[in-house]
């Protein structure tokens, strides 16, 4: 009650402050001060809010449905912690206590420039307004108790102290299927506990828990920096409104552009921690799958670090004193449109993973949040796309006769915007192939494989002839010159890599090349500048990160080796020039968890993986981590498939596939499609009844047939039901589903098959083995990038004081 009464006061709060602002700047005096003085109270009110939600998950108070449904006791405290952001509700209140710590700082820093105050924290404030209307207490509030409407609860997660009041004997309910028994929670039990004393805070004693593939360090990290580069995005939206409601252009981008560069920064630091917790935990065996969910952050963080460079060029070409209203710089107009854009973004790719749109085609996404919710998002997305563009509409006409300008082809200012363009270009692409599924299509993997590699080259190139490229206009022979040396060192690494590593792939090859150009353009003048000017080097460290970054991708991309082993125990393997063998395995965690141990032999030198299968209490499913022998050269990665004390081949022919797989089984063609979800994703993610099969496209003598065999799960129990083709006389049947992972294990045997598996003592571990080559210089890259954004972020934040 009393979280519900802090988060409808901040709303009222808010929406005081942004009215109080607005006045102040149509000229009504004393207004500022309670605008002020609103904004700070909304403030409070979220940090108290926020504090009573987390004192409620630390102290275990199940009446909230919110804190049942995501925590549990005997978790560590780091990821207890956590299960504040793990449901809609929680990562939405995260959201929104960035928000307005980062408001509250705003604040501070726009009050010592001019008028700027009234115009930036009116339309912040209106971005906090849009949070808060979301966690009202009508909506989706994390302080709902889970009395307020019918729900049943596992009679395990009851004080079995109250189970034997007669009163309560009314809400027992059994299911004979999975022989679980329930409690039927509502207002109607409220009262029968409430006339039986029953404290309500000890009835329900346990939560569901948290899913386990969030049960990670990096659930305490990525979430959390992901939101506060969310966060930061609604600023330079707020300096670019702030801009075109004034109609003057020569400030804004000085003041925006520090908190520009530490939010993309911010920002794409949690996506690639994403990236890397998908890596070394998921088991997905690589970092980016293109997943929508992923693409809608990703898209944002491309739009801005395309608005940063044009903004750097807006920045130099301006009129250094200031007094020219007329001579603001080159690419005003651009600059405005996409500081709206990068928050716009940041709301579509709300709308995509919150709406429930993306239900089935990400097992990313939220699930369904109802109609309310869904036409709310929808609301705040036109709301804010019409706002920003609107203003620039309104201002069309006086910002074409003033700030239109011809380029020299040889200047850094076109080659600056050039980079924009394929950034841009770049985020189009991953914008319609992650809207594709709200109009009913899908694209695949090379979609964005194939478009965005002729782009990344481009980038490549342009990341280093930029550097050498002189403002305004530059001598051919001088960039000719300038170009020469690096041109011929990239030209002899990439020949040693060429030969060396075996490169076969043309495309990659020059992507290499163009990276390499980058990394000793801007190697070469990081050198020139620590002798002077060290605070300059921030751009250049940071082109150095993305150059280590693409030269690491083309490596993993082009060169990873794969392959699929089955290891019986004692048995060694000869694959890539090691010896493989599994040792058996051993319980860790307590008997919770199961270690396989792999013995890996390379020459006189013996690793040992142990990645980690078992069943998780969660869902009752089977839950697998892979393990990673890290090189800096190379990783050796170790996934887990399966484990059998049976020999699989007596019961058929297994095959591990992923989407758009197709493998040949006796004159049939069998192409894996697509996944087929429950349409309703939280039974799943409850533990509840559910069903998840796989659609499977069978080609035989010359016609087409659809199967779809698929595992349904009911109160932990779980039962495969196979699909049968009796024109070819086959069946199909599933052996392990991995959703997250798009891959599946499928039986191809006979319909008369008994499928009588014949017992023998072999251990089997099946695994999926890769390496993948320079991957380190994918990490490596991400880290000096940061280091060089926050070169930048100082430098930048000195300027903007001037």
């Amino acid at each position: 009650m009393i979280g519900n009464i802090a988060l409808t006061l901040a709303l009222l709060s808010a929406v005081f402050s942004v009215i109080m602002y607005f006045l102040n700047y149509r000229g009504y005096k004393n207004t500022l001060g309670p605008a002020r003085i609103s904004f700070h109270i909304s403030a409070i009110m979220i940090l108290a809010a926020s504090a009573l939600l987390l004192q409620a998950i630390l102290t275990h108070q199940y009446q909230y449905r919110y804190v049942y449904n995501y925590s549990g006791s005997g978790m560590p405290l780091g990821l207890l912690m956590s299960t504040f952001y793990a449901g809609q509700e929680g990562s939405f209140m995260l959201w929104t206590l960035f928000s307005s710590v980062i408001g509250l700082i705003l604040l501070d820093y726009t009050s010592k420039r001019g008028d700027l105050e009234q115009r930036v924290m009116m339309i912040y404030g209106l971005c906090i307004v849009f949070l808060l209307v979301m966690v009202n207490p009508l909506l989706k509030s994390p302080f709902i108790y889970i009395w307020s409407q019918p729900d049943f609860i596992d009679l395990k997660h009851i004080n079995s102290a109250y189970l034997t009041l007669p009163a309560l004997q009314n809400f027992l309910f059994s299911d004979p299927q999975s022989g679980k028994q329930f409690v039927q929670v509502g207002p109607d039990l409220l009262a029968v506990l409430k006339a039986n004393n029953v404290p309500l805070d000890k009835f329900i004693i346990e939560g569901k828990g948290l899913n386990p593939l969030l049960q990670n360090f990096w659930m305490q990290i990525h979430p959390p920096m992901l939101f506060i580069g969310f966060s930061m995005t609604a600023v330079p939206y707020s300096f670019a409104m702030a801009a075109l409601i004034k109609n003057e252009y020569n400030e804004w981008v000085k003041q925006s552009l520090p908190w520009l560069l530490t939010g993309t920064m911010v920002l794409g630091l949690a996506i690639m921690l994403g990236g890397y917790w998908a890596y070394g935990v998921l088991g997905w065996g690589g970092y980016w799958g293109w997943d929508p969910v992923e693409n809608s952050s990703l898209v944002p963080w491309l739009i801005a670090v395309a608005a940063i460079h044009t903004m750097l060029v807006q920045k130099k070409t301006q009129n250094k004193s200031g007094e020219d209203k007329l001579n603001a710089g080159r690419f005003v107009k651009t600059n405005l449109i996409l500081s709206i854009f990068v928050y716009v973004l940041v709301l579509y790719s709300t709308f995509l993973t919150r709406s429930g749109i993306l239900g089935d085609a990400s097992v990313h996404s939220f699930v369904d949040p109802g109609m309310t919710v869904y036409l709310l998002l929808l609301g705040f997305l036109l709301f804010f796309t019409f706002l920003g563009l609107g203003l620039v509409f309104f201002r069309w006409n006086y910002l074409v006769e003033n700030f239109t300008y011809e380029e020299n082809i040889l200047s850094r200012e076109l080659a600056l915007f050039t980079g924009s363009v394929a950034l841009i270009a770049s985020a189009i692409i991953v914008l319609v192939g992650t809207s594709a599924p709200i109009f009913g299509q899908t694209v695949e993997l090379k979609f964005y494989n194939e478009l965005n590699l002729p782009i990344a080259i481009i980038i490549g190139f342009l990341n280093g002839l930029s550097i050498v490229l002189k403002w305004k206009t530059t001598d051919r022979k001088e960039l000719l010159n300038g170009i020469k040396t690096p041109m011929i060192v990239s030209l002899l690494l990439t020949a040693i890599i060429f030969v060396l590593g075996g490169v076969e792939n043309f495309m990659l090859v020059i992507l290499t090349f163009s990276s390499i150009f980058a990394l000793v353009v801007n190697g070469e003048i990081v050198l020139k500048i620590l002798k002077g000017k060290k605070s300059h080097a921030g751009a250049y460290v940071a082109h150095i990160g993305i150059a280590l970054f693409m030269v690491g991708v083309a490596a993993t991309a082009g060169y990873t080796k794969s392959e699929q082993v089955d290891l019986v125990k004692g048995e060694k393997v000869e694959l890539w020039n090691y010896q493989l063998s599994f040792a058996g395995y051993q319980p860790i965690e307590g008997g919770k968890k199961y270690a396989f141990n792999v013995e890996i032999k390379d020459g006189d030198d013996i690793n040992v993986a142990s990645p980690v299968m078992y069943i998780a209490e969660f869902n009752n499913s089977l839950m697998r981590e892979p393990d990673i022998i890290v090189g800096f050269t190379k990783d050796f990665y170790v996934a887990p498939v399966s484990y059998d004390e049976e020999n699989p081949s007596d019961a058929g022919q297994t095959v591990n596939m992923k989407k758009n797989d197709v493998v040949e089984y006796q004159g049939m063609k069998i192409e894996f499609t697509n996944f087929v979800l429950p349409e309703d994703m939280s039974a799943m993610m409850s533990g509840g009844k559910f069903k998840i099969g796989a659609n499977l496209k069978v080609t035989y003598d010359g016609k087409t047939y659809n199967l779809e065999p698929y595992m349904e799960s009911a109160g932990g129990q779980q039962e495969f039901h196979p699909a049968e083709l009796k024109e070819a006389g086959l069946k199909i049947a599933l052996a392990n589903m991995n959703a997250t992972g798009g891959e599946i294990t499928i039986v191809l045997q006979p319909i008369s098959s008994e499928n009588i598996p014949v017992q023998t003592p072999k251990e089997v571990l099946t695994v999926d083995v890769s390496i993948k080559p320079f991957i380190s210089l994918v990490w490596l890259g991400v880290i000096v990038m940061v280091i060089g954004f926050l070169i930048s972020v100082f430098r930048r934040s000195k300027e903007s004081l001037a």
